[in-house]
């Protein structure tokens, strides 16, 4: 039987808003981590079946499909095909996801899965670069919702009220992320799945950008209570609480067991379980609590089976309501901080949570790990890997 197993996975550090990856094309970026896949592995690019790459704003630099762009931009071979995938938050997740289905199925022998988001250049909900915004879903849906206009950020704040989170646990769940993340890069724990780059800055100079730099150090929940709230005026959600506006990339090399062993590669974990559950879109950031329920239960594992867990940390109320909801160990998910430290470039996350995961999972000998995130409408997609 065919399988599918992760060769490698490698990422960009990931940019703050407006930061060292500001600049560059989504297409040059995404580029980055293709070559840094051929060069760790020895892959001949013109062996991958196709490249299929998360992006949840396709306007811009990162319209006319730039799963596309970014093999050309690799300068790999024209035969190899490119596909855009828009699973919002969860988009180079569910790359990942039709990925394995297509090298279980034998459409695929090699695929590479992966996404990016440049949101300095792209902001989270553009449709239009013009100056003109599209209205996404239409009248029918928002009829069906009572004209609800779907804002994440309302969502979360409709998640925190729901279950009673403070804002001071909130707070403090994003000081523990950044003092995580602080921890792992001190350690060295990013620095195999990083891929350095070189940036140019607003004045011309070029320098190396290998360090996520979202995170902060130093922060106290006196800081944090400063903050104004973001979406109401006696809301909870607060930039302190609440994941960045980011930039980055990430790409994983998927195939089978046999044509790993063919290339002479070694791989790193099995993708185990792979699923995606709806929810309501109107608080839409509850996904990742079915989501789960469903891996689980599909796969045969139990919570406590699970030594890793990389749970999108969109908002603080959405990885605490998991937590409730599922009675994960707090210590086990986002051991190395989320994205309320290191950033969350929307099509790029599911990637760089992967990427994430699974060397985290082979430096610790850890057999499973499981990855869940909110998405856009009220979805999540969840991902077991086992250790190989």
């Amino acid at each position: 039987m065919r399988d599918a197993v992760i060769v490698d996975a490698v990422r960009t550090a990931v940019g703050k808003r407006g930061g060292s990856l500001s600049r560059m094309h989504a297409a040059s970026l995404s580029a980055h981590v293709l070559n840094a896949l051929v060069e760790r592995n020895g892959l001949d690019p013109a062996l991958v079946d196709d490249v299929i790459w998360g992006c949840a704003s396709g306007v811009g630099m990162q319209a006319g499909c730039i799963g596309r762009a970014a093999v050309l931009a690799a300068g790999w071979p024209e035969s190899v095909p490119g596909l855009t995938v828009d699973r919002q938050c969860g988009s180079s997740q569910q790359a990942v996801h039709q990925a394995a289905a297509g090298v279980i199925s034998g459409q695929y022998d090699i695929a590479v899965a992966g996404g990016v988001e440049v949101m300095s250049a792209v902001p989270l909900g553009t449709t239009r670069l013009d100056g003109r915004f599209g209205e996404p879903f239409g009248p029918d849906v928002w009829n069906r919702y009572d004209g609800v206009r779907f804002n994440q950020g309302t969502g979360a704040q409709l998640i925190a009220d729901e279950y009673g989170f403070t804002r001071t646990a909130m707070d403090q769940h994003g000081l523990d992320s950044h003092a995580r993340a602080a921890r792992a890069i001190d350690e060295g724990r990013f620095k195999g799945q990083i891929a350095p780059i070189t940036v140019t800055d607003a004045d011309g100079a070029t320098r190396v950008f290998d360090t996520d730099e979202g995170v902060r150090r130093g922060s106290t929940p006196e800081a944090l209570a400063g903050l104004k709230p973001a979406f109401s005026e006696d809301g909870s959600i607060t930039a302190g609480n609440a994941s960045q506006v980011s930039d980055g990339t990430g790409a994983l090399l998927v195939t089978t067991s046999e044509f790993a062993r063919s290339q002479g590669w070694t791989p790193m974990a099995r993708i185990h379980t792979a699923v995606v559950a709806g929810t309501d879109p109107v608080t839409m950031l509850k996904g990742p609590i079915p989501a789960t329920a469903k891996a689980l239960r599909r796969s045969g594992l139990s919570i406590d089976d699970i030594g890793a867990f990389e749970i999108n940390e969109a908002f603080a109320s959405v990885t605490l309501a998991w937590l409730k909801e599922t009675g994960a160990d707090y210590e086990r998910m986002n051991p190395l901080g989320g994205a309320m430290a290191i950033g969350h470039p929307i099509g790029g996350s599911g990637a760089r949570l992967m990427t994430t995961l699974v060397h985290h999972m082979r430096d610790n000998g850890i057999r499973y790990g499981l990855q869940s995130m909110c998405e856009g409408g009220g979805m999540a997609n969840a991902t077991i890997l086992e250790l190989l």
